[in-house]
């Protein structure tokens, strides 16, 4: 009985491992932060053009930075269960108040005004 719960307990310790195998083209982590700031500019057009189909302005960005699109959503993936995405988040963040350096104080006095994210609401 004590050698069946050896071998039990040495195969649930070798048996650990991680959720998603590691893309074989995983897109780096700077030029996902790129991708996503260029996604989320494209993605504000929709508001302006809602009678439109803006899918090529995605395929323009990611054919714009060299990745596939099958590329960008495996590496989506394995940074999402390696809680990894919140860090490129950021960087997107950074990227876009880089190019926009008025947003940075319109969130800001929406946050003060409000005390809620303007994208919350």
């Amino acid at each position: 009985m004590k050698k069946l719960i050896f071998i039990f307990v040495l195969l649930s310790l070798f048996s650990c491992k991680d959720y998603i195998d590691k893309p074989a083209n995983l897109v780096d982590k700077d030029l996902m932060s790129e991708i996503l700031a260029d996604l989320t500019i494209n993605d504000q057009a929709t508001f302006m053009f809602q009678d439109r189909n803006l899918e090529a302005g995605t395929r323009f960005i990611l054919k714009s930075h060299h990745v596939k699109p099958d590329d960008f959503v495996e590496s989506f993936k394995y940074y999402v269960i390696k809680n990894e995405m919140q860090d490129i988040a950021n960087n997107a963040q950074e990227i876009l108040l880089k190019k926009d350096p008025k947003a940075d104080k319109y969130i800001k006095e929406k946050q003060k005004n409000n005390g809620i994210p303007p994208v919350i609401r």
